[in-house]
Order: structure tokens, then C-alpha cells, then sequence
């Protein structure tokens, strides 16, 4: 999806940001919960289920890439990291984190990218391209049921960034992801409910996009849908507000590739 939300969508969140707020700031870590709890029956059964996930296609696709050689080193990722089972066990799970070489926090999407450019001598995949998807959803299916970590001592001023950018009010309907996210989750926009907004699943296959999509396109969307520019693919915003919900959403598990309606 690259549009909007729905003009009575739009409406009921900006009438639901001037409730007073249910849960007062963070929301406490014992009551965190993933979206997959507020899945319907039907949705549930086809994350879990990896013949009828339709992210498979994409995880498959992302094996074969690990083991294809690639750019003018002519080498596989597999050829340097060995079995992703064993090697790329946990990787998703610490993403963002702070490169030493870029001395900046970069996504995983940044990082699979380094390694083609730095490593392969090969042309990075495009933000959004099936192969970039496909490769990040291969990496970050080996850390699934791994809970997220964020103890990076060097990520913490990118995730006091994307604290601000969180609660900071944008756009034209002047509304902040926190007012949304922490003050009324459980709550029901129309007939939507309002998820608390934890990164745990990606790259998703959302039924609405139908496709599979990054978290930086789920963050552009939400700021299309509050009438607000929307940060640049790889933008440091974009990855500070990454680590940010990655630290938010700590010690959930991970779900890659998760099922979103």
C-alpha cells in the first residue's frame, strides 16, 4: 500500500487522540503484546502455517539467493557465513545495530546491502525489491521464536532519536505514533483496533498490500496516512525510529514473516 487511510479512518483517529490517554506513556512490559494476539482465527493460522504463509515464497526465494554467487568476487553469501540456520540464528533479532565502519546504526536491509557492495562487489538491491525482501525475510526466518535484544550501549542515542520521533505530533492532522500506539491501543478505529505497533514480524505479507513489505514501508504509510512527508528509504530518521521499536517491543519474539490484514 503507498496511499492514504481512509478519510473515516483518518476521522477516528484524530477524534480517538483526544481521549485522554489510557495508559499514560510506555506501555509497561508486562502488558507488551505482538498483533498476532488480535488476529482473527484465519490470519493466525495462515502465519503459522509455513505451506499456507504466502511469505514462504519469498523466504524460498531469499535461500536461494544466500547460496548464488554474486558480483565480480563471484561469491554467496553461504560462501562467508556458512549455514544461515546456525549463522544468521539471532541476527534479526539485534537489528538495528551500530556499524562500526559507518559509525551509524543501519537496518538489516542496510547491512544485506553492505555485504553486496563491500563483499561481493555487487550492485545493492533497491529498497522494496523482491530480492531485498526476499533476503531479509530468509535471514530473519532463522531467528524466529528468538526474543528481541537491544543492550548496544552504542544505539542508545538513535533510540532516544526515535523516541522523539515517536511522540513527536506531524503532519496535518497534528498526531504523534504514540497517541495512537501507546495511549489507545486495544481500542477500535470504525472497525479496525489499534494495535500497540510492535516490529515483530518483519518483512510482513500484508492482505492489504498484498505483497510482502519492510518495516520502513510500514512507518511511510503511517505518516502518508497523517498527512506528513514520509522519511526517505534508509534515512537515518527511518533507522533511528527503527531502533527505537525494536528497543520498545524487547523480549517479544520474533515472528519473521509475519501475516498483517
Amino acid at each position: 500500500m503507498t496511499g492514504s487511510l481512509p478519510r473515516c479512518l483518518i476521522v477516528a483517529i484524530a477524534l480517538a487522540a483526544c481521549v485522554a490517554s489510557a495508559n499514560g506513556g510506555d506501555i509497561p512490559l508486562d502488558q507488551r503484546r505482538s498483533g498476532y494476539a488480535d488476529l482473527g482465527r484465519d490470519t493466525k493460522a495462515m502465519q503459522d502455517d509455513d505451506t499456507s504463509n504466502p511469505a514462504t515464497l519469498w523466504v524460498l526465494d531469499g535461500e536461494a539467493l544466500w547460496n548464488q554467487k554474486a558480483g565480480s568476487a563471484n561469491r554467496a553469501c553461504a560462501e562467508c557465513h556458512g549455514d544461515a540456520t546456525a549463522s544468521m540464528k539471532g541476527v534479526a533479532a539485534r537489528y538495528p545495530a551500530f556499524d562500526a565502519v559507518q559509525k551509524s546504526p543501519i537496518d538489516l536491509e542496510q547491512r544485506i546491502n553492505l555485504c553486496r557492495t563491500e563483499r561481493q562487489n555487487a550492485t545493492p538491491f533497491a529498497f522494496e525489491s523482491h530480492e531485498l525482501l526476499a533476503l531479509t525475510a530468509f535471514i530473519g526466518r532463522q531467528s524466529r521464536g528468538m526474543p528481541i535484544v537491544s543492550t548496544d550501549e552504542k544505539l542508545k542515542p538513535a533510540i532516544e532519536a526515535g523516541r522523539k520521533l515517536f511522540m513527536q505530533r506531524i503532519g496535518q492532522i497534528d498526531m504523534s505514533c504514540a497517541q495512537c500506539h501507546d495511549d489507545n491501543w486495544g481500542k477500535h478505529l470504525t472497525s479496525s483496533l489499534v494495535p500497540q505497533g510492535h516490529p515483530t514480524g518483519y518483512p510482513i505479507y500484508r492482505l492489504e498490500w498484498q505483497n510482502l513489505g519492510s518495516l520502513q514501508r510500514r512507518l511511510r504509510n503511517c505518516m502518508i496516512g497523517m498527512r506528513a512527508e514520509p522519511f526517505d528509504y534508509g534515512a537515518p530518521e527511518a533507522v533511528a525510529l527503527e531502533a527505537y521499536l525494536m528497543w520498545r517491543a524487547r523480549g517479544l519474539p520474533v515472528e519473521t514473516p509475519a501475516v498483517r490484514p
